[in-house]
């Protein structure tokens, strides 16, 4: 078993019986204490677990929300391969919003130096990447910006965006669940994920396969409104058939 398949499964155990135990996952999985610690550690820096003693319980009944230079570490390997294979989502030319989020900004990253693209965002490190790139029209939605996703919200990005019509919206989230639901910590951040989703005729998720499972306060969308989910292969089978369900088409890379 991978470590996302592990990590995934101990998100799943974690939300069902309110809490996991290092000896009773290391029995399961067949793998020494430290390796589940490092699952855990892993987890719980991703805002996805809380850490407790011998164990630890979902991060939602805490609602932590991790930073987003705490994000950026982990899985960053997975984040690169979906940040790549989003690429071939995207039109050859056009217009994309770009959410918020450690793997959209990889995906701002790896735009080759060819693209010629309208691209929208309301996240400052993303503008920061892609302020230089030679084929990119930029386009920065303002508003108050949180310090944690380092993203603006609240009107001014939220009118903004009702003023967009983009050809396909590529989009984060902090947690899905499998019968439908996309979730995020924070209120406003919500409200502009909503407002992205709402501007687009196609939407792209991107999401590590250890976001599925785990609920926050705050609902943006549905997997219904999902185009193309972009994962990583850690994401099990029965998921996979659960969102495509939704009419999502999966790519797992």
């Amino acid at each position: 078993m991978y470590a996302a398949e592990r990590q995934q499964e101990t998100l799943r155990l974690a939300e069902e019986h309110g809490r996991v135990d290092v000896p009773s996952l290391a029995a399961r999985f067949h793998v020494a204490a430290e390796t589940v610690r490092r699952d855990l550690k892993a987890l719980a820096r991703a805002g996805l677990l809380h850490r407790v003693h011998g164990g630890a319980v979902p991060g939602t009944r805490l609602a932590f929300e991790p930073d987003l230079a705490e994000r950026d570490t982990v899985a960053a390997d997975e984040k690169d391969r979906i940040a790549k294979a989003a690429l071939a989502e995207l039109p050859a030319e056009g217009s994309v919003i770009l959410d918020a989020g450690s793997t959209t900004a990889r995906l701002a990253q790896a735009l080759p130096a060819e693209a010629a693209l309208t691209v929208v965002t309301h996240a400052l490190p993303l503008a920061a990447r892609l302020a230089d790139h030679p084929g990119i029209s930029l386009h920065l939605v303002g508003g108050r910006v949180r310090h944690r996703t380092r993203a603006a919200v609240d009107d001014w990005a939220l009118r903004a965006y009702r003023e967009i019509n983009a050809d396909v919206a590529v989009v984060a989230t902090n947690g899905a669940a499998p019968r439908g639901a996309l979730t995020t910590p924070d209120l406003a951040e919500a409200a502009v994920k909503r407002a992205i989703v709402a501007a687009a005729h196609r939407v792209v998720l991107v999401a590590h396969s250890a976001k599925f499972g785990v609920q926050h306060f705050a609902r943006f969308a549905d997997l219904s409104q999902v185009d193309t989910l972009v994962t990583d292969t850690g994401l099990a089978a029965g998921t996979v058939r659960a969102v495509e369900g939704h009419g999502v088409r999966v790519v797992r890379a």
